[in-house]
């Protein structure tokens, strides 16, 4: 490795890289990176939302480019499904960020809230949003239509 690095370094490096799909949200956010490593060289490990993701490539592509960007030539990404990621692990933060995006977080309550004005008067329109991930909904108090980010 031509840099040493710490551990938390490369951790604060990975929360600039934002989700391809959800930029206010980084990766760490997000909650896909399941480890790092500074031995012989640098190996992130990260956890696909779902094995078919598209943005799994361009997130692994962004990883090898803030590193290489911060003169760490040695890096390796490793892609883990098991265990499977699940919407449990976004953290607070990125809860927050979801919503002042506009998109409500995931939740496990049949009640989703309007990221605009926090009504439960919500309503289905759609299972399909503009990702696989998410779905579309509407607000029937303040009538504004907004996504939900789904529990997988």
């Amino acid at each position: 490795m031509t840099n040493p690095v710490s551990v938390a370094q490369v951790y604060e490096w990975l929360g600039e890289v934002p989700d391809p799909e959800i930029p206010v949200l980084s990766i760490l956010d997000l909650g896909i990176v399941r480890d790092v490593s500074v031995k012989d060289k640098v190996t992130v490990t990260l956890t696909p939302t779902y094995s078919g993701c598209p943005a799994t490539e361009v997130i692994e592509d962004s990883v090898l480019e803030a590193l290489k960007g911060r003169g760490i030539d040695d890096v390796v990404v490793n892609r883990v499904l098991s265990p499977p990621w699940t919407t449990d692990w976004i953290t607070e933060s990125g809860r927050d960020k979801l919503r002042q995006y506009g998109i409500a977080p995931p939740s496990r309550s049949r009640e989703i809230a309007c990221p605009q004005c926090e009504s439960l008067h919500t309503e289905l329109v759609s299972e399909f949003g503009s990702t696989a991930c998410k779905s579309s909904w509407r607000c029937k108090d303040c009538l504004e239509p907004f996504e939900y980010f789904k529990c997988l």
